[in-house]
């Protein structure tokens, strides 16, 4: 399997991240911690329940930084933040923990957690069965499997070990190759991202290209490039209900405010 460049960076990296975890947590205690854990929040269904109710779902992001636009927000505080979501009116929330290249941490989940109530997406870079594990014990409803990054095998392992630990998956793909490698597996999250991973260009015709070719029994997030009012309603005037916002709402003062604002706007059909 080839790799985009910066996301060959970042595997390369998470192999070193994951050896070190390895020696402070082995993956036998990982496995008996994740199973002493609280009940997940039910990721899919909040949403999916959201969507069917006639309402726009919105995952909104917690992002300091990205590789393409360094850091977004310096006034980064994830409780105080996620609280402006949940207050804005947020369906669930995304949460960046990679360290390196996002400028986030496992504690950020963590700490948003504690301050809401909303379902949360653990957003880093799965590629060892160990992360599924240390998701679910740092307070992960759901995580994200990235198709570009990991083989058929261990979409579907992980896929499976994250529902029997009681998480959700969204599962990303960027293209028609790998859309048809995740639709065998079951689940009811699709996100499409609009980035391209090789050039980190952004086209919303991403999402319009491969919405013809997802079954209706999947819930299809729009992921990546929207920024704007309009952004959302070409969205919705294709019957895409189902959002994942970051940035946007990052370099607004307030984020709730950005993302309520939004949902006031929007002009559902």
């Amino acid at each position: 399997m080839s790799l985009p460049t910066i996301l060959h960076k970042i595997i390369q990296q998470k192999h070193d991240e994951i050896k070190e975890g390895h020696t402070a947590l082995s993956l036998a205690n990982a496995k008996a911690q994740a199973g002493d854990c609280p009940p997940t929040r039910g990721f899919a269904k909040q949403l999916v329940n959201q969507v069917a109710s006639g309402q726009i779902g919105i995952i909104a992001e917690l992002k300091r930084a990205s590789p393409s636009k360094g850091v977004i927000r310096k006034n980064f505080d994830p409780e105080s933040i996620a609280i402006s979501y949940q207050n804005g009116g947020a369906t669930c929330l995304s949460i960046l923990t990679d360290q390196l290249f996002f400028q986030g941490h496992c504690n950020h989940l963590k700490q948003a957690r504690a301050a809401v109530t909303l379902p949360l997406l653990r957003k880093d870079f799965m590629i060892d069965p160990w992360q599924v594990y240390e998701s679910r014990i740092i307070g992960a409803d759901c995580i994200l499997l990235i198709a570009s990054a990991l083989s058929d095998i261990q979409l579907a392992d992980f896929n499976g070990l994250a529902q029997e630990l009681g998480m959700s998956v969204l599962l990303e793909v960027h293209s028609e190759g790998e859309l048809e490698r995740a639709l065998p597996l079951k689940n009811a999250l699709l996100g499409v991202n609009n980035r391209n991973l090789h050039t980190f260009e952004v086209s919303l015709n991403n999402t319009f290209t491969l919405l013809p070719l997802i079954p209706d029994d999947r819930l299809v997030i729009t992921e990546s490039g929207i920024h704007t009012q309009d952004d959302v309603n070409k969205m919705l005037n294709k019957k895409v209900k189902a959002f994942l916002i970051g940035e946007a709402f990052m370099r607004h003062d307030n984020p709730g405010e950005a993302l309520n604002n939004i949902l006031r706007d929007c002009s559902l059909s």
